[in-house]
């Protein structure tokens, strides 16, 4: 199950102007930063060693926030093998401040929580993957020159082995 036809509604939203981009917004010592996808692709291809699980989602997606609790662990887990989880949240600009912060303070996030703030989506999703059609949750998981995408909702278990291999 995915939120296609919302994510495209979500990311396609244009004239919204919020953080700008690469600005932190922040709830007390709550910071998430909010980047167009210039800053973001350089996270999408960092080549030292460490593996990074990079998973796109939105507050208005429920797969999406059904399967958090999944990266977490993950995050807690597997961070002294050197793996990094990154969420980069898709949600409406002006949701910034009155959905996102709010929402990764309540349920605590300790992964990284990035805010796309691109419009052109048409532009950035097939250099993502060309396989993606744009649909949420996805994510991303690579090391140096190996890398996987996935359009698709995870369990716990399902997420541990697709990360398994990057580990060895």
């Amino acid at each position: 199950m995915a939120c296609k036809e919302a994510s495209r509604g979500a990311i396609a939203e244009e004239g919204v102007v919020a953080a700008n981009p690469g600005e932190a917004s922040s709830d007390a010592d709550l910071k998430v930063r909010s980047v167009d996808f210039k800053v973001l692709e350089s996270m999408l291809h960092q080549d030292n060693g460490k593996t990074y699980v990079v998973n796109f989602w939105a507050t208005w997606c429920a797969p999406c926030v059904k399967e958090l609790p999944h990266f977490e662990k993950l995050n807690e887990q597997y961070a002294h093998q050197n793996v990094e989880v990154i969420l980069v949240s898709l949600d409406f600009p002006k949701m910034l401040e009155s959905q996102l912060i709010p929402f990764v303070k309540k349920r605590n996030l300790r992964s990284e929580v990035i805010h796309l703030n691109d419009p052109k989506q048409n532009t950035w999703i097939p250099k993502v993957s060309q396989d993606w059609s744009g649909a949420i949750p996805a994510t991303v998981i690579y090391k140096d020159g190996q890398r996987k995408f996935y359009e698709r909702s995870f369990t716990y278990n399902e997420l541990e082995n697709e990360l398994k291999p990057f580990l060895q």
